[in-house]
């Protein structure tokens, strides 16, 4: 731990400043990103503000997490522009770039048994030698606290389910304190209660100033949740906006090759979507 500290211990780095509800955090431009000499992503455009959670919807392999990864910087684009806090993501510092934004990956792996809150305050090394390091305990608490896994903060992460896995890791982002959150499916391994809980920690966070991110398939999760839905299909974005407005029958039809049905909920008027089963 002391060593991952070292690595972000740099005293003159630029923190983020707050962001005003509703201004721009991250922005991409004309991105095209290929992988294996396919055209994985093609002139994607978009814009993420504070305060909102988009969903990054779509069938499998239509570029959801090759879209989140290129934002997060993770992967480089082959063409076009990443920007996060007003800057191209190239010319931040790794150190500067973990204040701005933190990533939620798909699977999260780790090769030692470090106790569950040895992973969570791995969430705060950004911020080590800066005046925000004192946060670093109330940090670990709150987000541990908020996704449940304060029970089990002794036990190592090896021992954990895929579930426990799987929030353990949303609590280091979150102890992170970024103002952009970058979620790949966050949702895939946990039941019912648990994929409620953390969408509704999406949404909190949005509502204290945050931008959320989140690669979701479920789409009753999306239209319930995410302030904009970005539908994605072969590498290109077919429309982004409201889901109560974006989410239709003959659009989904068309990109999951599946005929569906939408219509409001009888209570909330949020959209359902389900498979149409007709004979």
């Amino acid at each position: 731990m002391r060593t991952l500290r070292n690595l972000f211990a740099v005293r003159d780095r630029r923190l983020p400043a707050p962001v005003a509800p509703g201004a721009p955090v991250a922005e991409v431009r004309g991105l095209r990103v290929r992988l294996g000499g396919r055209q994985v992503l093609d002139s994607i455009e978009l814009t993420v503000h504070a305060g909102e959670v988009l969903a990054l919807v779509g069938p499998n392999g239509a570029g959801k997490s090759t879209l989140l990864a290129a934002l997060a910087a993770d992967l480089p684009a082959g063409s076009g522009a990443v920007r996060i806090d007003g800057r191209p993501v190239t010319d931040w510092s790794a150190p500067e770039l973990s204040l701005r934004r933190a990533v939620l990956p798909q699977s999260a792996v780790l090769s030692f048994p470090f106790p569950v809150e040895d992973v969570v305050r791995m969430g705060r090394a950004p911020w080590a030698g800066t005046e925000r390091e004192d946060e670093d305990d109330p940090a670990v608490r709150a987000a541990m606290a908020a996704t449940e896994v304060t029970g089990f903060a002794a036990r190592p992460f090896s021992a954990l389910s895929g579930g426990e896995r799987a929030r353990v890791a949303l609590a280091r982002v979150l102890a992170q304190r970024a103002p952009l959150l970058l979620l790949d499916e966050p949702t895939a391994a946990l039941d019912l209660r648990h994929q409620e809980l953390v969408l509704r920690i999406c949404r909190e966070q949005a509502a204290a100033g945050d931008a959320v991110v989140v690669v979701l398939h479920d789409l009753g999760l999306a239209a319930a949740y995410a302030d904009r839905a970005a539908v994605l299909h072969d590498g290109r974005i077919a429309v982004a906006g409201p889901p109560a407005e974006v989410f239709t029958s003959a659009l989904l039809g068309e990109v999951y090759r599946q005929p569906v049905e939408v219509f409001p909920h009888p209570r909330t008027g949020v959209p359902l979507v389900i498979p149409d089963r007709t004979p």
